[in-house]
């Protein structure tokens, strides 16, 4: 267990300390003029860069499983270059043509000036999808050696470049897209040089050395499943997005729910780290990692149940952030609902280790799509009730963690009974 803590917990702080930087991104647009608006236009931005981002969150893992020998090393980064490439293509176009632009305001029923204003943040993210592909692979490789240790340190570097950036920024008046997604740039550029550089002097390939002969083929058949898996997360957000901005008082209920979502990812994240927790140590003693896992769950819940039930909320929030009172009230009764969201999450990700230790990731995908498409029946029938509101979108959220949850099971449970082989 003393293992399993000193693997684990580095690897939660990593997580927060990421998305820790969406809080002071959140907090930086408070205290703007129009800080309503401001919020509002970066969560729209953020829900389309976020559908291509997404399709490399699992960059990570697909190093940490297949970069093993020198070969395979190689194989691996050129595949990485090869995504990285591919992901920003159709957001570089999404964000320079008329086409892109009338898209934007399709999808989310928003006037011109204000898809102007999503464009603009989308053209200055197109660099942070090729560094971030290379930032994962990063980290895999030294969560591959379990230098968790040294991973939170460089994301805290980063979370300090980028406080410091927007603290900058919005100091000598720079336009909030500029602070914003400049800060971020940077950050990820230190954060991709300190792990490169800890890499260099500390990282050692696996002895004896596995899959020296992987090909392209093998790591596509394993990356486009988990990609989907990561692309239908990040379609979350802009589903909720397309249907709460034809309500009334929208901008304020997408600007609470990216307040609330952002917070939530604090928890989230550490509740993910349990797939490179179960590829890393394996499904021997599961009594004793499955008893880990409830105490994970257990602390989580708490803490977020400890923020929205007490005055920490509205001091975090209210006093620190400096988040407007109308917006906080709709993001603490949105959160309260998602207090449920961490045993979802951490059912979901024992199964998504076991299908991707086995290489069997479409199981993945295929809950992943269910959960969109659960997300989009009951954001439409609660719109067309008139009970789509703040609360109920973060219970209709919680609600689709559950079936993807299920379904992943299922998928794993189907194949273990029919005993089919790995990579199959």
């Amino acid at each position: 267990m003393r293992q399993y803590w000193s693997f684990y917990w580095p690897l939660a702080l990593t997580g927060i300390g990421l998305v820790l930087s969406m809080q002071f991104q959140n907090a930086t647009l408070a205290r703007y003029p129009g800080a309503v608006r401001e919020l509002a236009v970066l969560a729209l931005a953020y829900g389309v860069y976020g559908f291509f981002n997404a399709g490399l969150q699992f960059i990570s893992q697909l190093t940490n499983v297949y970069a093993r020998s020198p070969f395979a090393l190689v194989r691996t980064r050129n595949f990485v270059w090869v995504c990285g490439v591919l992901m920003t293509m159709p957001l570089f176009i999404i964000a320079t043509t008329p086409a892109g632009e009338a898209l934007v305001r399709w999808i989310f029923g928003i006037d011109t000036t204000l898809a102007a204003q999503v464009a603009f943040y989308l053209v200055l993210k197109c660099p942070l999808i090729i560094l971030n592909s290379h930032r994962h692979m990063a980290t895999g490789l030294l969560i591959q050696t379990h230098l968790t240790g040294w991973v939170t340190i460089s994301n805290f570097i980063y979370l300090g470049v980028v406080i410091a950036g927007l603290m900058i920024g919005f100091n000598v008046g720079l336009a909030p897209p500029i602070v914003i997604v400049g800060s971020e740039i940077i950050g990820v550029v230190t954060l991709l040089v300190t792990l490169n550089i800890i890499r260099s002097k500390y990282y050692k390939l696996p002895e004896p050395p596995e899959h020296d002969q992987v090909t392209y083929q093998e790591l596509t058949k394993f990356f486009i499943p988990v990609s989907t898996t990561g692309i239908m997360f990040a379609l979350s957000r802009p589903i909720l997005y397309a249907f709460v901005a034809r309500a009334p008082n929208s901008l304020a209920i997408i600007a609470a729910l990216r307040i609330t979502f952002d917070f939530t990812m604090l928890f989230q994240q550490a509740a993910n780290q349990f797939r490179h927790f179960f590829i890393s140590f394996g499904f021997d003693d599961l009594r004793k990692k499955k008893h880990f896992m409830a105490i994970i769950c257990f602390g989580i819940t708490i803490l977020m149940l400890t923020f929205v039930l007490t005055p920490l909320a509205d001091w975090v929030w209210g006093n620190l952030m400096g988040i407007p009172s109308e917006l906080m009230a709709l993001a603490i009764e949105a959160l309260l609902v998602m207090c449920l969201m961490p045993i979802a999450i951490i059912y979901r990700n024992y199964f998504h280790s076991r299908l991707m230790a086995i290489r069997r990731t479409g199981g993945m995908a295929y809950g992943s799509m269910a959960r969109v498409v659960s997300i989009f029946a009951l954001a439409a029938l609660l719109q067309t009730m008139g009970l789509l509101s703040h609360s109920s979108s973060a219970g209709i959220l919680v609600f689709s963690f559950v079936v993807e949850a299920v379904l992943s099971q299922w998928f794993y449970l189907r194949i273990k009974a029919e005993g089919q082989p790995s990579g199959v």
